[in-house]
């Protein structure tokens, strides 16, 4: 007991995503001050030299977007914070990330929106912009914590997949998560699973940047210790020069797919309460999930059978769990600040087995437990 007291600690949300990273290997910072997030770049303005990383403030999102996706070329695990505005100036360079395969993070503390909207007012309306922001089809992975000990572990989660998969990882939080303040333990260092990506076992000679193994992800030698490549934004061959040979561009896109949709076990998590003999299933992320879970509580206590589903990974989409959700209950309740973002997603995927009822907010105030619940009750009353 008096080993978990001393480990115990007052945390930020933001903090854990910061210290998060660190404990992941992060070394290299890069980023614009930003309301909700500005906490992770001023952690990592204090703990980066510490730690022997580097920290640069730049001019704007879109250098800070091009500066990790160079650090991360010449082996430096990278990381960025923003907020809405900010991740709109990212996507081009995300979209470069995605198609060269530069494995970084992206920490965005959702507000209020469009354009500058409510700075300081938390919101989820970055859900498809994190999914669909740049151009083109590609792969992106999107973690979403609804609790500051979540945000801790999905920032590490997050410099893991990144490395493993070869992909730009997007941390997605909301104001309250990012703000929150909880008691937190966190586990020991030494007993952390971190990953590191995969480096190529060819001489200079013979490696070729984007030939890619039956894992679908290449091997990555990084710049600086001999190994000689090409790395564009253009459909490129595996020695990553540039081509317009459509057999040669639609097998690299379908490549970049692949490699996710061949790991969904490893990529997808997802936290469940009351689900198996659920009737009604609340489908809720980040933080309203935290009201989400209370009214489940409640609903249970005047039996209704209502259940919990929390998706922690949102993309890719877990189309394999919503769908037996649509098998079991009648009604998926999808509870958001926004405007029904995600539920379009849960009703592409029902196909109409069950009802989904969206309960939306978008004034810059967090859903309530009751309004949930009155969600629920509505649908059991019908």
């Amino acid at each position: 007991m008096s080993r978990v007291i001393e480990l115990a600690q007052l945390m930020q949300g933001n903090e854990a995503a910061a210290e998060g990273a660190l404990a992941a290997g992060v070394r290299f910072f890069a980023g614009y001050p930003i309301t909700p997030s500005t906490e992770v770049a001023e952690i990592m303005a204090e703990r980066l030299p510490r730690l022997g990383g580097k920290f640069i403030q730049m001019e704007d999102e879109i250098a800070s977007m091009a500066a990790i996706i160079g650090a991360s070329l010449v082996g430096v695990k990278s990381i960025t914070a923003t907020s809405g505005p900010g991740f709109s100036l990212m996507q081009e360079n995300i979209g470069f990330a995605a198609m060269a395969e530069v494995p970084c993070v992206i920490v965005n503390v959702q507000r209020s929106g469009p354009s500058t909207g409510m700075p300081t007012a938390p919101a989820q309306g970055d859900i498809m912009q994190a999914r669909w922001g740049t151009h083109g089809d590609y792969p992106i992975i999107a973690l979403c914590p609804s609790s500051v000990r979540e945000a801790y572990d999905l920032a590490l989660r997050a410099v893991n997949l990144a490395e493993k998969y070869r992909v730009p990882v997007v941390l997605l939080m909301d104001e309250v998560v990012g703000h929150l303040r909880e008691r937190v333990v966190l586990p020991p260092l030494d007993e952390l699973e971190i990953v590191n990506r995969r480096e190529p076992i060819e001489t200079p000679a013979n490696y070729k940047a984007y030939r890619a193994d039956e894992t679908g992800v290449p091997p990555m030698a990084n710049f600086g210790i001999g190994y000689r490549y090409h790395v564009t934004g253009l459909a490129h061959d595996e020695k990553g020069a540039p081509t317009n040979d459509p057999a040669t561009a639609e097998g690299l896109l379908l490549r970049l797919h692949d490699k996710l949709q061949r790991n969904l076990d490893d990529i997808i998590i997802e936290n469940s309460r009351s689900l198996d003999d659920a009737e009604v299933v609340v489908l809720a992320y980040g933080a309203t999930a935290r009201s989400a879970r209370h009214a489940v509580k409640k609903a249970r206590q005047e039996n209704i059978k209502a259940g919990l589903y929390q998706p922690l990974s949102l993309w890719p989409f877990p189309a394999a769990s919503v769908d037996r959700l649509a098998e079991q209950a009648h009604t998926i309740v999808v509870p958001e600040m926004n405007l029904g973002q995600y539920r379009i997603e849960v009703e592409r995927t029902v196909r109409g087995r069950a009802e989904v009822v969206g309960v939306n907010r978008a004034n810059g105030e967090l859903l309530s437990p009751d309004e949930i619940m009155q969600a629920i009750l509505e649908v059991v009353n019908k």
